[in-house]
């Protein structure tokens, strides 16, 4: 297994479509593996392909906290097949935008299809946390980040100080 570098926002990476994975294979699986183990150095509770770079559709999750043994999920072309009625607020962060965070207004429930490790299709009922995960790491398959979802003025504010943040991490270049 091997770390990923990830993407910061702005870049306009972020904002591209992944596309469909035929199936989940051997390449497929390796990608997924290398992001869990990005994901958990990060430290982080879910990540998708595109925030490491690459435009599939794949993500993992694990929200398990750190005294409890792990139960990582992987998802290849994950589907959201139903919505709750009732909505639910989580205050979210982001591995793509570090240290920033907002509260996120989503569905209180989903059910969603899948690929797993295994390239067999499954479907999960998620509630609460996961249910959060689940949809903040598709909208990253659809080039959305949870900022998407908040004020334009909140959203610039925290864009703004994640550019000035990259522009202050940059090496100077010498003319020469």
């Amino acid at each position: 297994m091997a770390l990923l570098p990830i993407i910061t926002a702005p870049d306009p990476r972020l904002k591209k479509k992944a596309a469909p994975v035929e199936k989940v294979d051997a390449e497929v699986r390796q990608l997924m593996d290398d992001m869990l183990e990005t994901m958990y150095q990060a430290p982080g509770i879910g990540l998708a392909a595109p925030q490491v770079g690459v435009l599939k559709r794949v993500i993992v999750l694990d929200i398990t906290h750190e005294e409890e043994p792990r139960n990582p999920l992987f998802m290849a072309n994950p589907e959201i097949i139903w919505v709750s009625d009732e909505d639910a607020s989580y205050n979210e962060g982001c591995l793509s935008l570090p240290e920033h965070y907002a509260d996120v207004v989503r569905p209180a429930a989903v059910r969603v299809r899948y690929l797993d490790h295994e390239n067999e299709i499954r479907e999960i009922e998620a509630t609460e946390l996961l249910a959060t995960c689940i949809q903040h790491e598709i909208d990253h398959l659809d080039g959305i980040l949870f900022v998407d979802h908040i004020s334009a003025l909140k959203r610039n504010m925290i864009l703004r100080k994640l550019l000035k943040a990259k522009k202050s991490n940059e090496p100077e270049t010498v003319n020469a």
